[in-house]
């Protein structure tokens, strides 16, 4: 590789990174709102997720940022905890993350993920941010809140499960598949011709669009 190769490398990895940074704040800044936006009296709420209250959704997104930590020898700080403060713990996770996106270092290292050997600035993109949104609509629906989720992320969440391989696919929706407890998707549910491009994306995942408490 030339050296203006390697320079026009940098620049475009440089952008990269920035989209991947911005993309995450955008999201956890619209994830947050909602977190500020429970009542007290709705933590217990259900959620569509099964077996899974308001408040184990907000534990699972701050648990998915520490596991974004691991792989690089992080962990998240010391925080209040989901059970005491939802918000601030998630506000902590948060910070943790943007730390690693904010040092190009750390972005760049590359660790091992069930998606094979990725950077930490990849993981995070591909797993935590993705989550957000789709994360954001449980809880949205769990507690009375507008459960519309970005065109442009329902857009790049569709495009990327349509390249998912048939085996990939079959594993994802397997309960236990990529460790004890954890089921990344439910089984597919069925939904008209006529849905929109959110509610085929959610109906993909496991989720029935249609969900009330």
């Amino acid at each position: 590789m030339s050296e203006f190769e390697e320079q026009y490398r940098g620049r475009a990895d440089a952008a990269g990174a920035e989209e991947i940074a911005a993309r995450y704040r955008r999201r956890a800044d619209a994830f947050g709102a909602k977190v500020a936006a429970v009542r007290a009296d709705q933590w217990e709420n259900p959620s569509p997720c099964e077996k899974w209250t308001a408040r184990d959704v907000v534990r699972h997104i701050v648990d998915m940022h520490g596991v974004m930590l691991t792989p690089i020898g992080r962990a998240l700080s010391a925080a209040p905890g989901v059970a005491e403060d939802p918000a601030a713990a998630f506000r902590a996770a948060r910070a943790d993350v943007e730390a690693v996106l904010a040092d190009p270092a750390l972005a760049g290292r590359e660790c091992d993920t069930p998606s094979g050997r990725l950077t930490a600035l990849q993981h995070i993109d591909q797993v935590v941010s993705r989550d957000l949104p789709l994360h954001g609509w449980d809880l949205a629906k769990a507690t009375g809140q507008d459960d519309a989720i970005d065109p442009a992320d329902v857009e790049e969440a569709s495009s990327s499960m349509d390249a998912i391989p048939e085996e990939t696919l079959r594993m994802l929706r397997t309960p236990g598949a990529f460790g004890p407890g954890v089921e990344v998707f439910g089984p597919e549910v069925k939904v008209g011709p006529d849905a929109s491009a959110q509610d085929r994306l959610l109906a993909f995942i496991g989720r029935d669009p249609r969900w009330r408490p």
